[in-house]
């Protein structure tokens, strides 16, 4: 490796991969002078590259590494980095406009300008993806103020002034995807890593056509072997940029079949025209020939034409159907005899103001090799003093095994990448378990899952979170969260359950635990709600229920009394309600003497009843027959008295499944069956069940005809 060159301020190492060849550039900025200290050549030994766009990434990759071992050997000193820039082939642009607001006016700083052209780019990059075909990936591959605004009034620069917003217009080119991969995968082989990335145009205007320059309404033409890019000036900006795929290939492949030649045999016979009146060549024959330059012009002057043609319609269209006022030509496709001249003709401008720039414009670029200084360096030098002006648009980082690109707004992070990658963002987050549905007393309850546990995130080996920042080459490796356990819940834990019922047993208060049934089953509190359970927390104890929780066996001849009447194991006790224990045969000695009491009233009722109606006999409910011959006199004379009511009625009613018929009443109540039915209540056999029509008969209860009676013993 020769001796390291003495050097300056930063180096930059540039690369203007072309369609023809590759360019390398090493040298450094010191004040407005651009030191180039080695530069190297290399033309592709295939047609490795078509159109500006990389078709054979190896052998791009491979002719790279040779260029970058030559300039290494030059400058004595390894090169890791390197700032390349992309043809403008399916290049699309978008303008925007973006304001930055203060929350009082002050002092617009430096960090203030590049944050609010951060955020123009980045509002450019959302509005073009929004609009394009998601199935099509584009990235920022430039960007340029067209203009900026203070308090909403155009200005130069608002650095410096005091202001309460500043505003810019902006524009940012984008091209697809395959394109930049294809570059960044070639510059990978050589064992590089890109610094900064901009459009072919954007890096020649650095040289072509300096800043005090781009107040006048300039174009650029960088017409190369594969695309024609175009850049457009006004008002001290770039205002727009625009490509054509037609340039010097278009014509070296007619001169190939005009004379016979392979593809590098019909460059080397293009460079020679305008240089030297006869150009000799061998054909593929071998047969050495020799053809006037001018007969070589006549053929390709159709060409020349199209080419002029093409470009001169694509300014016209980007300076809005105006002509410019001047153009300038740079590359080695513009070259050719008689382009700019064509050129100007098209677009309608004097043939002055149309013409190539080399050494005229590199007045402050400082060669330390001899070099011809022409048309043909302006881009591979403008790609260098490129990566002074602005940053990489966007970065190459390594997730989870694979390498994406994103857009550098200079405040990238891991969640950025994640997205990027098409990495889920629940899978980041801690995740929820299942949320537990169920009802309770016919309303909706929800109880949440847990939390699980967050990403492990590393940033090249050490512990990061989803925040952190991210930059170029960084390897980012995310297990993802992990999903908590499903919501769960017992019934104990339900507030509704862990209500008590009060009730008096005896002369003691009780605090008796509710229940519940889910589904319709009675359950513990230990039972873990289900999904979907229905579940209903009671407001009562049965009475067996209640015997359990105070883990009491009722000896056989006990009875239970719930607000002093029999009840059994199904019966319901709510809050405040007394239950009692009764010998059995002092209930039904009491149940008797109660039965023998009302049968006494009744009879009472039934005897004064009579006796008001001057019934002697108040069982007897039918009069003896009378002779034939009085009936029929009081027939007679029934027309001519009142009607009076029947003394008595019978009606039939179903006892224990039989019917029975009551008679020698006006109405009937309850405890008249036992006066026609063969039921012995002089001795109790137990606790006497009574119903009427299912429900329980008060033995004063009036009685219909069709009524069904139970009477027995249990």
């Amino acid at each position: 490796m020769a001796k390291v060159k003495k050097i300056s301020g930063k180096t930059v190492f540039g690369l203007d991969i072309g369609t023809r060849s590759i360019v390398g550039t090493v040298g450094y900025k010191k004040g407005d002078e651009f030191y180039c200290i080695a530069q190297r050549v290399k033309e592709h030994e295939t047609r490795s590259m078509l159109d500006g766009q990389i078709h054979d990434i190896g052998q791009v990759g491979q002719t790279i590494t040779e260029v970058k071992e030559e300039l290494e050997e030059a400058v004595g000193m390894e090169l890791t980095e390197v700032c390349i820039a992309a043809a403008g082939r399916v290049l699309r642009t978008a303008t925007v406009h973006s304001d930055l607001e203060f929350s009082e006016s002050r002092e617009v700083t430096v960090e203030d300008v590049y944050n609010l052209k951060s955020m123009a780019i980045e509002k450019a990059y959302e509005e073009f993806t929004s609009e394009e075909d998601a199935a099509m990936s584009f990235y920022c591959v430039g960007n340029s103020v067209i203009r900026y605004y203070m308090n909403n009034y155009p200005i130069g620069n608002p650095e410096g002034h005091k202001a309460s917003v500043i505003g810019a217009d902006l524009i940012a080119t984008f091209l697809p995807e395959d394109v930049i991969d294809g570059l960044y995968k070639a510059v990978e082989i050589a064992g590089l890593r890109v610094a900064s990335l901009t459009l072919e145009p954007i890096a020649a205007i650095q040289v072509a056509i300096p800043k005090n320059y781009r107040m006048l309404n300039l174009a650029l033409v960088d017409v190369g072997a594969g695309t024609s890019d175009i850049c457009i000036t006004n008002d001290g900006s770039i205002i727009a940029y625009g490509m054509i795929p037609l340039a010097g290939d278009s014509l070296t492949e007619v001169i190939a079949k005009e004379c016979l030649v392979d593809f590098a045999g019909a460059e080397a016979i293009k460079k020679q025209i305008g240089e030297k009146e006869e150009v000799e060549y061998e054909d593929i024959m071998g047969l050495p020939q020799t053809m006037k330059s001018a007969d070589l012009l006549h053929v390709l002057e159709p060409y020349i034409n199209r080419l002029a043609d093409e470009a001169a319609e694509k300014i016209l269209e980007l300076n809005g159907d105006k002509p410019v006022s001047a153009v300038f030509v740079v590359g080695g496709g513009g070259k050719i005899p008689g382009y700019t001249d064509k050129l100007a003709e098209k677009i309608g401008i004097q043939s002055q103001r149309s013409a190539l720039r080399g050494k005229e414009v590199m007045g402050n670029i400082i060669f330390s090799e001899e070099v011809e200084k022409d048309s043909t360096l302006v881009t591979p030098l403008g790609i260098c003093l490129n990566y002074y002006e602005q940053n990489n648009n966007f970065i190459v980082v390594t997730f989870n095994e694979k390498r994406i690109k994103l857009y550098d707004n200079d405040k990238l992070s891991v969640v950025d990448a994640a997205m990027q990658a098409d990495f889920s963002n629940e899978l980041l987050f801690p995740r929820r378990g299942k949320e537990l549905r169920f009802t309770v007393n016919k309303k909706a309850r929800t109880v949440k899952g847990q939390l699980g546990e967050a990403a492990v995130i590393r940033i090249g080996g050490r512990e990061a979170n989803i925040y952190a920042p991210i930059h170029e080459n960084d390897v980012i490796r995310v297990k993802e969260s992990t999903e908590g356990a499903p919501g769960s819940m017992v019934i104990g834990s339900l507030p509704e359950f862990r209500d008590i019922i009060s009730v008096q047993v005896q002369e003691k208060r009780l605090d008796v635990p509710k229940y519940a049934r889910v589904n319709g089953s009675y359950q513990l509190a230990s039972y873990s709600i289900q999904q979907g359970d229905d579940i209903e927390v009671l407001d009562y104890c049965t009475v067996g229920q209640l015997l359990e929780f105070m883990d009491i066996l009722l000896p056989e001849d006990k009875v239970i009394l719930v607000n002093h009447k029999p009840a059994d194991r199904e019966t319901r006790v709510y809050e405040n309600y007394l239950v009692s224990f009764a010998e059995k045969s002092e209930l039904e000695a009491a149940e008797a003497e109660k039965l023998r009491a009302l049968r006494e009233a009744e009879e009472e009722r039934r005897r004064n009843l009579y006796e008001r109606a001057g019934v002697q006999d108040f069982y007897e409910d039918v009069e003896p027959e009378k002779e034939e011959d009085e009936e029929e006199k009081e027939a007679d004379t029934a027309a001519t008295e009142p009607v009076k009511e029947p003394l008595s009625i019978s009606i039939t009613v179903m006892v224990n499944g039989a019917p029975v018929i009551l008679t020698g009443k006006r109405e009937y109540v309850f405890v008249d069956v036992f006066n026609f039915i063969d039921f012995d209540l002089s001795t109790a056999k137990g606790v006497l069940v009574t119903t009427v029509n299912g429900a329980a008969a008060q033995y004063m209860q009036p009685l219909k005809a069709g009524d069904v009676l139970e009477i027995y013993w249990k």
